[in-house]
């Protein structure tokens, strides 16, 4: 068997130290809109009440908790997800309400990860312009790669499909 050489070896666990590493670097932030035919209140009713949150998005397995209303600051969810792959639990809690224009919540995985989800609900001719921000945690440049060749396409098309669903559920169309 031969051995490797300790230069080798050391470069090896000096790359995974870099790539794991903790490291500040900012959220990415998945940015999604659409027009509603609907109220803003009866928009931002709907998609701030947890129980509803599966009917619509493609990520949302389940949901427990406070999940009958549209919740208020200091609320918390438990949220059962899979996004991109990965399936994991989540328990987010209401950090802003100005109903029925703005919303956010921000999320604890139960591995470690973070998120914040933010709604923007703005009344236009017809109807409502419902803005969606996800942002999500970068911990290491390991993440870093994986986000920019894979991740940030995938949670992209998840979330583009939760506004058509969305949009299908509250206009009456079929939300397949």
């Amino acid at each position: 068997m031969k051995k490797v050489p300790v230069f080798g070896l050391a470069l090896l666990v000096g790359v995974a130290v870099l790539l794991l590493a903790p490291v500040p670097l900012p959220p990415t932030r998945i940015h999604n809109s659409v027009t509603i035919a609907r109220a803003p209140a009866e928009v931002y009713a709907y998609v701030t009440t947890p129980a509803n949150w599966p009917r619509w998005h493609p990520s949302s397995l389940a949901v427990s908790g406070a999940t009958d209303h549209p919740l208020r600051v200091g609320e918390q969810v438990g949220e059962d997800f899979l996004v991109a792959g990965y399936r994991g639990r989540v328990t987010w809690t209401v950090t802003q309400r100005q109903a029925p224009a703005l919303w956010t919540i921000s999320g604890k995985i139960d591995d470690g990860g973070s998120g914040r989800v933010n709604y923007r609900l703005t009344a236009v001719a017809g109807g409502t312009l419902f803005e969606r921000d996800f942002d999500y945690a970068r911990p290491n440049l390991l993440f870093v790669l994986a986000d920019s060749f894979r991740l940030r396409r995938l949670i992209t098309a998840e979330s583009a499909e939760a506004l058509r669903r969305l949009k299908a559920a509250l206009e009456g169309g079929a939300a397949a």
